[in-house]
């Protein structure tokens, strides 16, 4: 993913000010810091939960796009298999590739439930940490976001300001990522 496909939350000490694509967020960063010269900016990558550093830089335009054919996005690697494994593959219905391809599709969706949900648990520890990491019953929530108890954690950061709950349930939720 380069940084422009990226989906980042911007937060000015306890406030969230702006959420989007890194040129949105990096627009809004520049106008918050021309209103407050001393504002606390925070930027965070909302797939991961961990803080950014902007590229504030002013770009030059894109190039042009590239005359020819496109980049489908496919390579070639090794994979390394046993005489019968390659026997079975031969055999399966559009050759070795396509029965690899569906194979892995298929573990991909069987753990897809899984590693989403790890993956919003992780963030949202990731932001919480970065943002509430001295907030009171901290460890506690910790617990519950880790249980996947999400009423206990609602209510354990229901004091914390009201930009940081909302962050850490959307992250939670996966509603951010």
């Amino acid at each position: 993913m380069s940084d422009e496909d990226r989906d980042l939350v911007l937060f000015d000490g306890p406030n969230r000010i702006a959420r989007g694509s890194d040129a949105a967020v990096v627009a809004a960063f520049r106008k918050a810091l021309a209103t407050s010269p001393q504002a606390a900016l925070r930027v965070f990558d909302l797939a991961t939960g961990r803080p950014v550093d902007l590229d504030l830089r002013e770009r030059e335009a894109a190039p042009p796009p590239r005359r020819g054919r496109p980049r489908l996005g496919v390579s070639a690697r090794e994979v390394t298999l046993l005489p019968r494994q390659w026997d079975w593959l031969a055999a399966q219905p559009g050759g070795a590739s396509a029965a690899l391809r569906r194979l892995v599709d298929q573990a991909r969706k069987t753990g897809a439930d899984a590693g989403a949900r790890r993956r919003c648990t992780e963030a949202a520890y990731g932001f919480m940490v970065e943002m509430a990491g001295d907030a009171p019953d901290f460890e506690e929530a910790s617990r519950a976001l880790f249980a996947a108890d999400r009423d206990r954690l609602a209510a354990l950061i229901a004091p914390w300001p009201t930009d940081i709950q909302a962050q850490i349930l959307d992250l939670f939720d996966g509603e951010a990522a």
